[in-house]
């Protein structure tokens, strides 16, 4: 019993540890949408301890929570992941740079979940996408690059879910990269993030419309071309 006790007790402070520890670092290396890489090359502890406290809270306690609080997990642990790759690799312009083998950076085992090593396109697209069915994660999934959407200086927690997504949503369609209507030419410019996950959003002038009370409808619709560059804080 008292050892069953201690592995419960273990367990919550892993789930409170991991649930905290990636605020500050946000906080501190995510400034206007742009990450200082070079500070967390410099002091790549947090974000470890973060990773390996993250990485280990049993699927079991993971089905205990709410639907909000696993979707905001499952958030920050790619975006950790994300941002402890570029670390690994620092420096490097792109993150499609990063290759092992014939596997490029979301194809190798990189993220740990519930104890067990995935890539993060099973992250994202065997779990995220289908189990939450939520068009909003595609602006808060941060791929290190400038076409992204920004990544928050905080982490996302389950009390504030909704507000943060439609923020993220908000702010992603009033930048260039997200969005560019001209309306003398009748055209809206828009990510290649809603041409690659069309099918998530169902009608993307609808979804502009809500989220940034945009219109788009009757614009002929273009897709951006991609920023791969890295999305590192300018010195």
């Amino acid at each position: 019993m008292k050892r069953t006790a201690w592995l419960l007790v273990g367990i919550g402070m892993a789930v409170a540890a991991s649930a905290q520890s990636l605020d500050p670092i946000l906080k501190k290396q995510a400034l206007d949408g742009r990450v200082d890489y070079r500070a967390l090359v410099a002091d790549p502890k947090p974000l470890a301890d973060y990773l390996q406290q993250a990485g280990q809270i049993p699927e079991s306690e993971f089905k205990t929570w709410g639907e909000k609080k696993q979707l905001a997990f499952l958030i920050d642990l790619y975006n950790a992941a994300t941002l402890q790759l570029i670390v690994d690799h620092y420096p490097v312009k792109s993150i499609k740079k990063i290759k092992r083998g014939f596997k490029g950076p979301w194809d190798q085992k990189i993220v740990t979940l519930h104890g067990k090593k995935i890539t993060l396109n099973t992250l994202e697209h065997k779990i995220i996408r289908p189990q939450y069915k939520d068009p909003r994660v595609h602006m808060a999934l941060v791929c290190a690059a400038k076409g992204c959407p920004i990544l928050r200086s905080e982490a996302y927690t389950a009390e504030r879910l909704d507000e943060q997504l439609d923020d993220q949503s908000r702010r992603y369609l009033e930048t260039p990269a997200g969005l560019v209507i001209d309306r003398k030419k009748g055209t809206a410019s828009i990510s290649a993030i809603f041409k690659w996950y069309g099918d998530d959003f169902q009608s993307v002038p609808a979804f502009v419309e809500k989220q940034s009370g945009k219109n788009i409808v009757g614009l002929k619709l273009r897709y951006l071309k991609y920023d791969w560059s890295l999305n590192e804080q300018d010195r």
